[in-house]
Parts: C-alpha cells; sequence; structure tokens
C-alpha cells in the first residue's frame, strides 16, 4: 500500500493514525534516504501513543531512546545509521526491547537485514524527484505477517479520506 504526503505535517499525521490502531505492540522498520522524514514519522507515532513529540529526537548516537507512553506502553526508537549488521543491534540490547507492550520503530531498518521479528511492518518513505515535489514524499507500507498485515489494513482504514494539511 502507499500513500503519498504533500508536506511533513502529512507524514506526522499518518504516523500518529498508525498510532491509533497498532495495538499493544508491534515492530516499525523504517526505511528512506537522509532527510526523508523516518524522525518526523517517530514524532507523529510517538504523539499518537501519547508521548511529547517534543522528546523525540534522532538517536543516531545513543542508537536507542524509549519513552513511557499511555496505557502501559511504551515507543522504543532505534537507529541503525551507525551500526554494522544485525549482530550490532543485539549487542545494544534490542531483543530486550521486543517485549508486550512496546512499540519499537527502528530507523534505517535495512542496515539490520535479519535482525527485526518476521512479522513486522515496514514503512518506506521516498521523496519524488524533481524540486516542485521538495517537500513531498510517498509512504510505502508492507506487512510481513499475520499482525503486521491487520495493522496495515487498520491504518489504511484510518487514512481513507484524510485531508492532508
Amino acid at each position: 500500500m502507499h500513500w503519498p504526503s504533500p508536506s511533513p505535517e502529512a507524514t506526522h499525521v499518518a504516523a500518529r493514525r498508525l498510532a491509533g490502531v497498532v495495538g499493544d505492540s508491534c515492530v516499525i522498520a523504517l526505511i528512506g534516504p537522509l532527510g526523508a522524514g523516518k524522525t518526523a514519522f517517530v514524532k507523529g507515532l510517538a504523539e499518537g501513543l501519547g508521548v511529547d513529540p517534543r522528546q523525540v529526537a534522532s538517536p543516531t548516537f545513543v542508537i536507542a531512546s524509549e519513552y513511557p507512553a499511555s496505557e502501559g506502553r511504551r515507543l522504543a526508537h532505534v537507529d541503525c545509521y551507525r551500526l554494522e549488521g544485525p549482530a550490532a543491534l543485539d549487542s545494544v540490547g534490542f531483543q530486550d526491547l521486543l517485549c508486550p507492550d512496546s512499540v519499537v520503530a527502528v530507523e534505517w531498518a535495512d542496515r539490520a537485514p535479519g535482525a527485526l521479528p518476521a512479522d513486522h511492518l515496514e514503512v518506506r518513505i521516498d521523496r519524488p524527484r524533481g524540486e516542485a515535489a521538495r517537500s513531498e514524499r510517498v509512504l510505502h507500507a508492507m506487512g510481513s505477517g499475520p499482525a503486521s498485515r491487520e495493522i496495515l489494513a487498520r491504518w489504511s482504514d484510518a487514512l481513507a479520506g484524510e485531508r492532508w494539511p
């Protein structure tokens, strides 16, 4: 599935909608080039989970940050940009983040192939070419298992008819 995102604010809103349908736990693999909006997406996800989005920053140097969320959940924000493969992700305690009541957003997930659970939601953020499309993005999402495909269907329904800011 894919959705156009005409602005960073729209990306934020789309992620906030995802937070509303994600359930108790989920792993979200975020993929896209530098500046695509992965951290903006996580800020929207955070807001939807009841976390102040101003607290969220790219965890490139700390690798992972955790935030208490509403309803007893937590948001874990992981950045694989500086990691050298899946073994490095395990060495920073990634498996400890994969527990019930945790939503785990992994930026640069394509740099740690095979490290994520088999059933996860992948969100790729692409920028169209051209000067006029500077703030536009396209969100491509795919569920890799039954739970993530169910989340994807609910997210698609939540985005239907959305009027982007």
